[in-house]
């Protein structure tokens, strides 16, 4: 009995992954939560599949007496949550079908599967499957596409000085700054002046120099420069993008060395920390700065805002 209930297991997990679901989904609370969707015990075979309506206590309910799974009672929230709201979201099961306009957080909440993602599921292990499958996901978008979907923008592309060019040279650092000149500027900075740009392949990067001294900046040293500095002449901000793959994210330290620097500077500031992704960024976390921006080059259209007043702008 004990490999029939993890086979079944096994099975809706790969049932979860094929019809799309993000990975945080990818788990064996989930895999439970479609089994008793479908009242599939481990002496059932998918064909048997059925759409009874539940609750979340009778779903763990169901994982203990059938799959020998015990859950606290206090982890019925992460069921509903973080199982059966991606699921519901998903259009894989339906929320309250039987009466649409119950209270949210009723006792009386109940789950069913959805009759198309039914018969779906009613064809897993049959030769037929894998073409039922195509014909299901071609109809609808998958959730774990939903949620790496970005909003559309405008992007209109960042100026560089007549006649310069910027050349990318290959690594992680550089590759981050290129994203940040050619998918955050255009997003966030639109109609955006390029500065400054270190370590993109030439010894001195790009700087125009004369530019930031126009805005009454004078630096004398690259080092104290961050990664990027982008000018935004409708709103008269200037942006200091720090790439994390430098040398870290805009931190106290960081937020103080770079106000002394531009101290003198006309336009308003806005602190940036770049980052190639969201798991790097978990690492920083504790240390970034307040009243700062993060942006993460794989989701471009997204901002994170750190405290305070506004959403990208410069503070006084």
């Amino acid at each position: 009995m004990t490999d029939a209930r993890q086979s079944k297991i096994d099975e809706a997990l790969q049932l979860i992954k094929y019809l799309g679901l993000p990975k945080g989904q990818h788990n064996e609370r989930t895999a439970l939560c479609l089994l008793a969707l479908l009242n599939i015990t481990p002496d059932r075979n998918w064909q048997d599949a059925e759409a009874p309506l539940i609750g979340i206590t009778p779903m763990m309910d169901f994982s203990r007496d059938y799959y020998a799974r015990e859950y606290a009672p206090n982890t019925r929230e992460t069921f509903r949550r973080f199982s059966m709201h991606q699921l519901v979201d998903a259009g894989i099961a339906l929320y309250n079908p039987d009466n649409p306009k119950r209270p949210v957080n009723s006792p009386k909440a109940v789950y069913q599967i959805e009759p198309q993602a039914l018969q779906l599921l009613k064809t897993f292990g049959q030769p037929n499957f894998e073409l039922k499958l195509a014909e299901y996901l071609s109809e609808r978008q998958t959730l774990a596409e939903q949620y790496a979907m970005e909003r559309e923008q405008n992007k209109i592309p960042i100026q560089v000085a007549p006649g310069k060019e910027i050349h990318i040279s290959p690594g992680e650092h550089s590759e981050l700054i290129k994203a940040i000149i050619e998918d955050f500027g255009p997003r966030y900075v639109p109609g955006g002046v390029l500065i400054y740009a270190g370590e993109t392949g030439d010894k001195n990067g790009y700087f125009d120099k004369a530019l930031l001294e126009k805005l009454g900046v004078t630096v004398d040293s690259h080092g104290k420069m961050p990664d990027v500095v982008l000018y935004y002449p409708e709103k008269d901000w200037l942006l200091l993008i720090e790439s994390v793959t430098s040398h870290g994210p805009v931190d106290g330290k960081r937020h103080n060395e770079l106000a002394r620097l531009f101290k003198d500077c006309s336009a308003g500031i806005v602190y940036v920390t770049a980052f190639p992704s969201r798991s790097i960024m978990a690492r920083y976390l504790s240390e970034i700065a307040w009243e700062t921006e993060v942006w993460v080059a794989e989701a471009p259209s997204h901002l994170i805002h750190f405290n305070g007043i506004r959403f990208l702008g410069p503070y006084q």
